[in-house]
């Protein structure tokens, strides 16, 4: 929700701080992402063992 409101701000307007906002936001989620496979992973892993 947020990433596209941030877009659509930056299509009004073509600020690239709202554009550089955007991107942050888009690196945010792809970490989250990252580390929820990464615990998904080790929380497997441990009950295997």
């Amino acid at each position: 929700m947020i990433k596209k409101i941030a877009w659509d701000a930056f299509k009004k307007t073509g600020n690239i701080d709202t554009f550089m906002e955007f991107k942050q936001i888009q690196n945010i989620e792809n970490n989250i992402k990252e580390i929820q496979n990464i615990t998904n992973l080790n929380l497997k892993d441990n009950d295997k063992k």
